[in-house]
């Protein structure tokens, strides 16, 4: 508990946290005239494992019930007070070598191969369909979601998020679309529907096309939507214009060259990309080392600024940068809150364990997103400057709608102001 106690101790300033070891013993850390939040460590090994290597063993330990929250208290608050005093800052120590070190090697931990990009998309898209349904919308949206109010429903934001992306991509009736990594094709299906586009959608998930070619059929738009287990960097032909939407997280940085290549030689001259991804605000750096192993592998959150090149170089031009910053903690909090309301019927279909694993998961990406620079960004991009209209105006759902009633709203503001009082 020594290592750990001087860990605690530099951490926690803001807050009082309070463990108490496996002789039962509990110490105090941080503003001690606050209410405590309190967790437990059920043997001896475990206090100095989390000291050495926290951001592995921290989350290893509540998997396997080896700390437990007390007191009514969740993983989500242990979290909460952790990352927030960690902020976006730096920890020292041997935690800062365990990140120099990962640093140096992020380069092999994100080689997708086309093999080895198949292994880490099963391991997590794999999963039972079941278990999604206990936590995603209806539309089975598995991306951030989009709330123009903090009390927007998961459904309404999740049907916001895609109604914003379909503006960005201006479309017209006839073109040719490419969703790479589509997912349960929810945003394929409603282009083809509201849009009258023809979609092409690949991902490399057997469980989510199976669903995917289900929805088709059950929509009757096997003429207008298409789905193949195919990697990106497999396809051919040309599109007018391509999506992709949380998948290019797993793409590797040693591949974003390749990613981007392929991109542009997809592209129609006059065609415009939208990427949207999860991104850092404070540059380059390292996958968390739990989540690298147990949630997602080879995966990696990128910096805008180790992107935008590889955009540059292949001919590409930036039309638009848009970040969303709090939207995905209020997304993963909604699945959470669903996720936690159906612990039983998840245990049901895995375990216990996993269940801790996925909870731990979902807060540990929430306060990720609060308190440390975790963001949404989504890149719009071309190969020719007048592709798009002059002003973004267009980018707002139902724009010109709503120009429209402000207009009618302002012109009945000065029939009223001008108009003589009547008795």
């Amino acid at each position: 508990m020594h290592l750990l106690s001087i860990f605690f101790k530099r951490l926690v300033r803001e807050g009082h946290l309070a463990v108490i070891d496996a002789e039962g013993e509990t110490h105090h850390f941080g503003e001690r005239e606050k209410p405590p939040l309190t967790i437990k460590l059920h043997d001896r090994r475990v206090a100095r494992e989390i000291a050495l290597n926290p951001a592995l063993k921290a989350g290893e330990a509540y998997m396997d019930g080896r700390m437990t929250v007390e007191g009514g208290a969740t993983i989500a608050d242990f979290l909460d007070l952790t990352l927030r005093n960690i902020g976006m800052n730096s920890v020292g120590g041997l935690l800062a070598w365990l990140t120099k070190a990962r640093y140096l090697l992020r380069r092999w931990a994100q080689w997708n191969t086309r093999s080895r990009a198949r292994h880490n998309v099963a391991h997590h898209y794999d999963l039972s369909g079941k278990l999604y349904d206990l936590f995603l919308d209806t539309d089975k949206q598995y991306s951030c979601a989009f709330f123009e109010t903090p009390h927007d429903s998961l459904e309404t934001a999740q049907k916001q998020k895609k109604q914003r992306i379909a503006a960005k991509l201006a479309l017209k009736p006839g073109m040719s679309v490419l969703d790479v990594g589509s997912g349960w094709g929810g945003l394929a299906l409603q282009l083809a529907q509201t849009a009258d586009v023809d979609v092409t959608g690949v991902t490399l998930s057997q469980e989510q096309i199976k669903i995917a070619n289900e929805r088709v059929a059950n929509a009757h738009l096997n003429d207008r939507v298409r789905f193949r287990l195919e990697d990106y960097r497999n396809v051919s032909g040309k599109f007018d214009r391509i999506v992709s939407i949380g998948m290019f997280e797993h793409v590797g940085i040693s591949h974003y060259n390749d990613f981007f290549a392929k991109i542009s030689s997809l592209l129609t001259d006059d065609g415009v990309a939208l990427i949207h991804s999860i991104g850092r605000a404070d540059g380059p750096g390292v996958s968390n080392p739990w989540i690298s192993k147990y949630i997602f592998p080879g995966g990696y959150t990128p910096a805008l600024s180790e992107v935008v090149p590889h955009i540059e170089r292949n001919g590409l031009i930036v039309t638009d940068i848009e970040i969303w910053r709090l939207h995905y903690a209020l997304t993963l909090a909604e699945w959470r809150r669903r996720f936690t309301a159906n612990w039983d019927r998840a245990a049901q279909i895995y375990d216990e364990r996993f269940c801790r694993m996925w909870e731990f998961f979902m807060a540990a990406e929430e306060m990720a997103f609060r308190h440390q620079g975790l963001m949404v960004f989504q890149v719009q991009f071309s190969k020719r400057i007048d592709a798009l209209p002059l002003t973004r105006d267009y980018m707002v759902p139902n724009a010109q709608e709503v120009l429209r009633a402000r207009t009618v709203d302002k012109a009945s503001q000065s029939i009223a102001q001008v108009q003589p009082e009547r008795s």
